[in-house]
C-alpha cells in the first residue's frame, strides 16, 4: 500500500447553507485517503454520509475547511480538472437504454474526449483494459438492461476504472446486490485499490464487509467523524460506541457484530 495522499480533508465541516440559515451535518473532519487504499465510509441514516461525498464531489461547497486533491486545493480545480482526478459511482440504477456494456465504459473518456469525442486506439485500449480487471469483457456486447444488478455495478465501476482518476467514490455500491455479489464486488474493489494503485472510498451499511475487508474505516457518527483501522477504532472503543445498542454488541476480540 502507498502513503501518498490522493485526498486530505481539514477542518471540514458539511451541511447546507440557503442563505439564511446554515445547517451543519458534520465538523471537524480531518481524514486521509492514500493511494492503494480503500476505505469504507459507515454512519447511521442521517449521519451525514451522503453529504460528504457529495461535498468531496464538488457537488455542493464545504461550509469551512479545506479539500485537497492530489496535492491541489478544490478551488483551484475546474470541473473539467476534477472529472480527471476524481470519479464517482452512485447508489441509484440510472436508466440506461439501447447501449452496450462496453459503449458505456467508453463513457468514462469523455474527460479526455469530449461527450461527442471518438475514442482513439489508446482510449479503446483504457475501455478494454478496465473492462478486463473487472472480468466482464465477455459482456462487452450485452445491453445493459438486460444485465444483472452485479453485472450492471461491474459495469458503472468499469466506467469509472476507464476515467483513470487517482480517486474513486461509492456510494453504497453493494446496495443492490445479494450477499455472494456483495463480497465478490468488495474483494474486487480491493484488489483493485492495491494493483491499480487506486484511492477508493465507499460508503455502505454493511458493516461486518466493511469490518473484514477494508484498509481503513470512516466512521461518522454524531456530528464527529472517526478515522483509522479497525484495530485502532476497536482499542479505542470508537467502533463499540458505534455499534451497541439494543441487541447488538460489538466483539473488539472477534472484530465482529453480534446479535443478542
Amino acid at each position: 500500500m502507498d502513503n501518498k495522499a490522493a485526498l486530505t480533508l481539514t477542518s471540514l465541516a458539511i451541511g447546507y447553507n440557503d442563505g439564511k440559515r446554515i445547517y451543519k451535518v458534520a465538523e471537524d473532519i480531518n481524514a486521509m485517503l492514500s493511494v492503494g487504499e480503500l476505505v469504507s465510509l459507515i454512519g447511521s441514516n442521517g449521519a451525514g454520509k451522503s453529504t460528504l461525498l457529495r461535498t468531496i464531489s464538488a457537488f455542493q461547497p464545504p461550509l469551512s475547511g479545506e479539500i485537497v486533491y492530489d496535492g491541489c486545493t478544490e478551488p483551484k480545480h475546474s470541473a473539467s480538472d476534477l472529472s480527471r482526478l476524481l470519479a464517482i459511482v452512485l447508489t441509484g440504477r440510472e436508466p440506461i437504454y439501447n447501449l452496450n456494456a462496453r459503449e458505456v465504459v467508453a463513457m468514462g473518456r469523455m474527460p479526455y474526449t469530449g461527450f461527442l469525442g471518438r475514442n482513439s486506439d489508446n482510449d479503446s485500449k483504457v475501455v478494454a483494459n478496465a473492462m478486463e480487471m473487472l472480468g466482464i469483457l465477455t459482456l462487452a456486447e450485452r445491453k445493459v438492461e438486460t444485465l444483472s444488478d452485479g453485472e450492471r455495478q461491474k459495469v458503472m465501476i468499469a466506467k469509472a476504472l476507464a476515467q483513470q482518476t487517482p480517486i474513486i467514490l461509492l456510494d453504497e455500491p453493494t446496495a443492490f446486490l445479494d450477499f455472494k455479489s456483495r463480497v465478490q464486488l468488495m474483494q474486487t474493489l480491493r484488489a483493485l485499490a492495491r494493483e491499480a494503485k487506486k484511492a477508493i472510498l465507499l460508503s455502505t451499511h454493511d458493516l461486518d464487509l466493511a469490518l473484514q475487508l477494508s484498509d481503513k474505516l470512516w466512521v461518522m457518527d454524531e456530528g464527529r467523524m472517526y478515522t483509522g483501522t479497525v484495530q485502532q477504532l476497536s482499542d479505542s472503543g470508537v467502533l463499540s460506541t458505534f455499534v451497541n445498542g439494543e441487541g447488538l454488541e460489538y466483539d473488539s476480540t472477534e472484530k465482529r457484530i453480534v446479535i443478542k
